[in-house]
């Protein structure tokens, strides 16, 4: 498996100040519930509506982890990891509680999880060692939507049996916290402030990293072997900074690069 240390990024503040200190000290005191049933990690998050315009699923408004990689928060919700998270476009659909597996040797409960669009973020979370789960789906009046995810290490064959166990309690705990709490309230709205001057954008090292590769003319697949991670996480990272770049393709995301010395 290919090493975790790209992952570490500093997350940005947003969808985790939308939900306050109050929404924060909650998890905190759900996560040792969590623990009770033997999970590992947790993720908690809010998203205000189901899917964007395009249909891709719609990025966490609000997004907590607690034992996990922080910088998680600035992939799912800057990055497009959400877009292509395979638990969340089942979450969408489902009002059912249900468990997951990232490992490949769980058979059922890991086959409709392990695509190829979804290689990015088993690659992340399967480098935190947490590669199973149990989420809950609560559906909010308004058409937002809540997920509450508890991870578990260990095999996935052996996990099938914990949950059956532990899906239930989970279950009905999770949605009694989220009752408890209700939806999060959303950020304050920040006092106008002057027009800031156009700046370079900030394109992460990674990006930057794949933007020089394709600059010496190496494909995505070639790119791939060097960085040691999937080709779908080199077109997300390329994709990544068309977008920041505002170009038209990636040779114009190349060709920018370069007028503006990111590259």
């Amino acid at each position: 498996m290919a090493s975790s240390a790209a992952h570490h990024a500093t997350p940005r503040p947003g969808p985790e100040a939308a939900g306050a200190s109050g929404l924060g000290r909650e998890v905190d005191r759900f996560f040792e519930i969590a623990r009770g049933f033997g999970a590992s990690a947790l993720i908690y998050d809010y998203t205000p509506r189901h899917r964007e315009t395009d249909g891709t699923v719609t990025a966490p408004a609000v997004m907590m982890v607690r034992n996990l990689d922080p910088g998680m928060i600035d992939y799912w919700c800057g990055r497009g990891y959400a877009h292509v998270d395979p638990v969340q476009a089942v979450a969408v659909n489902s009002v059912a509680p249900f468990v997951w597996s990232y490992d490949a040797e769980a058979g059922d409960l890991s086959a409709s999880f392990l695509t190829r669009n979804s290689r990015p973020v088993v690659e992340f979370i399967s480098a935190s060692g947490f590669v199973n789960g149990i989420t809950v789906p609560i559906h909010l009046p308004g058409g937002g939507y809540v997920t509450v995810n508890g991870l578990w290490n260990g095999p996935g064959r052996a996990f099938a049996a914990v949950a059956a166990q532990v899906l239930p309690g989970f279950a009905l705990m999770a949605q009694a916290f989220q009752n408890d709490i209700g939806a999060p309230a959303p950020a304050d709205p920040a006092p106008p402030q002057p027009q800031p001057q156009p700046r370079a954008p900030a394109l992460s090292a990674r990006e930057r990293e794949c933007l020089d590769h394709a600059a010496q003319g190496r494909s995505a697949k070639e790119t791939s072997r060097l960085i040691e991670r999937s080709v779908p996480t080199v077109v997300m990272h390329l994709n990544a900074a068309v977008r920041k770049l505002g170009a038209r393709n990636r040779s114009h995301a190349v060709a920018e690069a370069v007028r503006r010395g990111l590259i």
